[in-house]
Formats: structure tokens, C-alpha cells, sequence
């Protein structure tokens, strides 16, 4: 099946499950990345008038904000910009002072804290508008993204739809040219824009193309030292693909 096709059936899988939800539309976080830019692309086609995509800036790179705005006025989709800098820093600062006066705080986890706070600040900011709206809420994680848990649990990670979670990173590039994102957006290093500096490839110790290699099956290309990374990524996420456990009726 060629990419136009792939496009259109997940445009429709898109249509179908916004009609079953009884909803009116869709709403996407808008970073930057290439991902949820061909996400965006997505849901205007799907729904021209019923899409919103959301910028949600946090200490961010201005450049992101930049490359967000390319790619709302690329698919031509209604927007919100929104700086939430202040209301993530109060949260935090007021958890740290709290951990600090009880003696909890632990200094070796605050890079990590305020990074996933970032993700869950925006995941409830896009709910707050898809609520408002009456729209559900659709995610950016690929293939990739899945099988190694690059995602934050209950932050990114928390949607409703995942429309491009079956293609690998390569396909996501593939998409993303056909659908005419900018070339500045297909052309950046990937990176979750959590601090300075970051990229998801140094923070996960291997590659995108490995890790397609491995959700293909073609483990022959995957030196045994990536093999390993990305067996080890994808059994430490394990909790993050399933529902929250339940004991057994005792």
C-alpha cells in the first residue's frame, strides 16, 4: 500500500473514531518535532474546520516555538499559543519546598521531575481544551516511540488516539513529505526539548533507524550492542503500554 493510501485510511480510522466517541473533532499538542507535525497534517485533513493544534512553550527553545508555527501555517489548522512556563514552575517549586521542609528531596531526580512535569503540565493543558471543545485528544508517539517507551507516562503518553503509532520513524519522515511539512521541521535533530541541548537519540544511547530495525524484525542489522539497549528500554517500559495494575478479587 502506497503512503497516499496509509494516509487516507488513517484520516478515515481518525473520522470513524472521533464518530464513535460521539466528539466533535481533535486537538493536538503542536512541539515542533516532526511528529506531531504530521500529526497536525492529520487531523486538519480529517477534520478542516473541527481541528486545534496547541503550543505549549515551558522554558523552551524559541526556535520550537518558530518551527510550531511553520507548522500550523503549513496545514492552515486553528491554533492556541500558549506560554505555561509560570504555571510549571509553581508546581514544582512548590512540590520541592514541600519534599526540602520534610527532609524527602532527592537533588539526583529534579532534572528528570521537571522534565516529566513539563509533559503532564501540557497533557492536562490539551485536555482543558478538548473538554472545552468537545474534542478528543490525539498523541505523537511512533513505533519507535512505543516499543522503547520514550514517552511520558501520563504526560505525552496521555491521549486518546495514536495515529501514527504502527510506522516507524523512517515512515514518519516519508509522511511528513508527502503531507508538505516544512523543510526546516523535517530536517531538525529529534529531541523532546526537555533541557538544553537534549536529543532523543543521546538520551536513549542508540538510534531511530536501530530501533525500526528491531520493530521490523531485521534484527541482522542491529549490532548486539543496540540490541541490547533497546531490549532493556523496552522491558523497563513495559508499565507504561498497560493500564494501571489491579489485585485480583480477594
Amino acid at each position: 500500500m502506497d503512503i497516499n493510501m496509509k494516509i487516507d485510511k488513517t484520516v478515515d480510522w481518525l473520522r470513524e473514531k472521533v464518530k464513535e466517541a460521539n466528539c466533535n473533532g481533535l486537538v493536538v499538542g503542536v512541539s515542533g518535532g516532526i511528529d506531531s507535525a504530521v500529526v497536525c497534517y492529520l487531523i486538519k485533513k480529517a477534520f478542516p474546520d473541527n481541528s486545534v493544534g496547541v503550543i505549549m512553550s515551558i522554558k523552551s527553545n524559541p526556535q520550537d516555538r518558530e518551527d510550531a508555527l511553520k507548522v500550523i501555517n503549513g496545514c492552515g489548522i486553528k491554533y492556541l499559543d500558549l506560554d505555561l512556563t509560570k504555571e510549571q514552575t509553581s508546581i514544582l517549586d512548590t512540590v520541592v519546598a514541600g519534599l526540602k521542609d520534610n527532609d524527602l528531596y532527592n537533588e539526583n531526580n529534579q532534572k528528570i521531575s521537571d522534565a516529566n512535569l513539563r509533559a503532564r503540565v501540557r497533557m492536562s493543558t490539551v485536555y482543558t481544551v478538548a473538554n472545552n471543545l468537545g474534542y478528543l485528544v490525539v498523541g505523537t508517539d511512533n513505533a519507535a516511540e512505543v516499543h522503547t517507551g520514550y514517552f511520558t507516562k501520563y504526560g505525552d503518553g496521555g491521549v486518546d488516539l495514536i495515529p501514527i503509532a504502527n510506522i516507524t520513524k523512517r515512515e514518519v519522515y516519508e509522511w511528513a513529505k508527502v503531507l508538505g511539512v516544512h523543510e526546516d521541521v523535517i530536517n531538525k535533530a529529534p529531541s523532546a526539548g526537555l533541557w538544553e541541548g537534549q536529543t532523543d537519540e543521546a538520551e536513549m544511547g542508540t538510534t531511530y533507524d536501530m530501533i525500526d530495525a528491531v520493530v521490523e524484525g531485521r534484527l541482522d542489522e542491529v549490532p548486539q550492542k543496540d540490541q541490547e539497549i533497546i531490549a532493556r528500554l523496552h522491558r523497563i517500559s513495559q508499565h507504561k503500554r498497560e493500564t494501571a495494575p489491579a489485585p485480583p478479587k480477594f
